[in-house]
């Protein structure tokens, strides 16, 4: 009798062990993040270079990847 009671809670306190460690497990591993969505591309007016819409500088003729090449195609246009 006393075997029984002794295996007893042996396999409770494995159990509650086991089940902790789990949850230990799961509270470690990184949480996944959404992924980014994707950012628009256009292409410079000057150059062609496709590039975010976000980096783009805007000039009065159109958007360009720098503001280099915005200065040299608003120069050419007059």
């Amino acid at each position: 009798m006393k075997f029984l009671l002794v295996l007893t809670v042996l396999l409770v306190a494995f159990w509650i062990w086991r089940n902790n460690r789990q949850s230990e497990r799961d509270d470690a591993a990184p949480k996944r993040k959404e992924p980014a969505r994707p950012m628009p591309m256009i292409a410079c007016d000057q150059c062609g270079t496709h590039l975010p819409e976000n980096e783009a500088v805007q000039g009065n003729r159109g958007r360009y990847c720098c503001q280099e090449h915005r200065r040299q195609h608003e120069a050419a246009v007059r």
